[in-house]
């Protein structure tokens, strides 16, 4: 009985080792399909998705949308007019307040106007919607371009050899290749970060302009943030399409040396 408890227990030691051995082969070899189906990807990225994109962006920087000299066209009309006099801002405060004691168990404020519009306690001041169609057709462009650099980032750190002494000039230009991708990489993220800052700062002089709306200076300080906003956006689709042509051209002239960084010949960096 003894005996037989004992080779039911190395049979079965065996075969948890075996499936365990199995396993581990498996994800091995699911790990090299990834890398290799990565690297295809990668390639084919560099090879047609980039030329590509840099030919899509320059038609788009050529187009009507991006071609606006008279920046006046973004600005909008404000809150209540310039000329409106004291006596005219009180009776309108009266009234609302006449108007908010009957219609307390409504649902919300009637629109009057399109780009600003008043109704009892409440002012609004519209979003630019010119400016929210330029940033919507670049947005998903900066949202590519980050997708983009991630994966190329990945394939060449997959591509860096184990460390060793000696013959290491390929790898340096992997190196200095990853070191630029990343930072266009951030560049690109920055290029979000603007647009969000852009609407923080407009809230923040439209609330002004909301607290004292016969003051002209707040008036012209959201017309100079939209105009602003216009040429950085009109500088961010320049920079990203300056952004794919100098890394597809790093890339391609060092492919060799970025793919095999340890060879027998040494060749200097473009």
């Amino acid at each position: 009985l003894v005996w037989s408890q004992f080779c039911f227990f190395v049979v079965s030691l065996f075969f948890s080792k075996r499936q365990v051995y199995t396993m581990a082969e498996t994800h091995e070899r699911k790990l090299q399909e990834f890398k290799d189906e990565f690297n295809q990807e990668a390639e084919r990225l560099l090879r047609e998705c980039f030329p590509k994109k840099i030919v899509e962006l320059n038609d788009l920087l050529r187009s009507e949308m991006f071609q606006v000299e008279d920046l006046s066209v973004f600005h909008q009309t404000h809150t209540a007019p310039l000329d409106q006099t004291l006596d005219d801002m009180k009776a309108a405060v009266e009234t609302a307040s006449k108007k908010r004691k009957l219609e307390r168990e409504c649902d919300g404020p009637a629109v009057d106007g399109v780009d600003g519009f008043a109704v009892g306690r409440v002012r609004v001041i519209a979003a630019n919607h010119k400016i929210g169609e330029v940033i919507g057709c670049l947005k998903p462009e900066i949202i590519t371009l980050i997708n983009s650099c991630n994966k190329v980032k990945v394939w060449i750190q997959l591509l860096i050899p184990r460390i060793e002494d000696g013959n290491n000039f390929g790898v340096s230009i992997q190196e200095e290749t990853l070191s630029e991708v990343g930072r266009v990489e951030g560049d690109a993220s920055g290029f979000l970060d603007q647009i969000s800052r852009y609407f923080i700062a407009r809230g923040k002089v439209a609330s002004k302009l909301l607290k004292y709306p016969t003051l002209e200076d707040y008036r012209i300080a959201v017309d100079e943030l939209d105009e602003k906003q216009y040429v950085s956006l009109r500088l961010t689709l320049c920079e990203m399409r300056n952004i794919y042509s100098s890394l597809h051209d790093m890339i391609m002239k060092n492919l060799e040396k970025i793919k095999t960084p340890r060879s027998s010949r040494l060749e200097t960096m473009y």
